[in-house]
């Protein structure tokens, strides 16, 4: 894994939420701080929006790098992560079912943006 991938990793072990492990991760690619980075990804945290809380993070970060290019982007995003052994981004059909499920796709979600983002 790469450097942001491992931070968001060990942001995890810190008991950061998956949402915020991963857009904390990367908050010096889309000009926020840390902080602000917490705050933006309570919304996402623990499947309340639907969607695993580490892949809407990512898909934010996608969202404001990319801009007008981004829904592509995401597409591409969530074939990757459903590819990576999840075969879903829906937090409930993760939770239980993916071996270590919140590590493993804080893992996986950091990971392929980080392979994305270059």
């Amino acid at each position: 894994m790469g450097s942001r991938a491992d931070k968001a990793v060990d942001n995890h072990k810190h008991f950061y939420t998956c949402s915020a492990s991963v857009l904390a991760a990367f908050a010096d690619q889309i000009n926020i701080d840390e902080a602000n980075a917490k705050e933006i990804s309570k919304p996402f945290a623990g499947g309340r929006m639907g969607k695993c809380g580490a892949v809407l993070s990512a898909e934010y970060v996608l969202k404001e790098f990319y801009k007008d290019d981004a829904d592509a982007k995401i597409e591409e995003f969530e074939d990757k992560f459903k590819a990576a052994d999840k075969g879903s981004v829906i937090c409930m059909d993760l939770r239980g079912k993916v071996p270590g499920s919140c590590r493993a796709c804080v893992t996986d979600a950091a990971r392929i943006l980080e392979e994305m983002l270059g």
